[in-house]
């Protein structure tokens, strides 16, 4: 009996009226558009967008260059040079990532020991020039720098979660 019903069911087209009466229904409802550049839609506190890099309140980097967000990004969009310096510690020379490689996992993130690289809330950005791509330490810092205060709002805000 379950065949037959079936059978009347595709030759009716029974899915096909009833997704036309549901795009009915809602023709003359008042619609949901917002005008992008002048209304936003309201993000989420774990919102995952352009990456940065954090200092400590000295002004030092905090990226001890342990390489764990290099080895966990599935992606292999981060790439980390090091060197030691002279009082014994290790910090990075080169901190690069791909954006266009990279998926926005927030693997780097989770796995860095020091909350050194964080994912802002930044989601308009552009290039326009073949390389732009790619963001160097000296970008990724200034990124930090320039948006220190919303970061650790942000992260404030998220600390029950971890």
């Amino acid at each position: 009996m379950g065949r037959i019903f079936a059978w009347f069911k595709g030759l009716l087209l029974v899915e096909l009226l009833q997704g036309m009466w549901l795009t009915f229904k809602y023709l003359w409802r008042p619609k949901y558009t917002l005008m992008y550049p002048m209304e936003k839609t309201p993000q989420s506190p774990r919102f995952r967008g352009l990456h940065a890099l954090r200092r400590y309140p000295n002004g030092e980097e905090r990226c001890i260059a342990c390489k764990l967000c290099e080895a966990v990004c599935p992606a292999l969009a981060i790439t980390i040079d090091s060197e030691q310096r002279a009082d014994g510690t290790r910090r990075t020379t080169r901190y690069d990532i791909d954006l266009f490689k990279c998926i926005f996992c927030g693997f780097c993130e989770e796995s860095c020991p020091v909350d050194s690289i964080v994912e802002t809330h930044v989601l308009e950005y552009h290039m326009e020039k073949r390389g732009e791509n790619i963001l160097t330490k000296p970008q990724l810092l200034a990124l930090g720098d320039r948006l220190e205060a919303g970061i650790a709002e942000r992260r404030a805000a998220d600390a029950p979660y971890r």
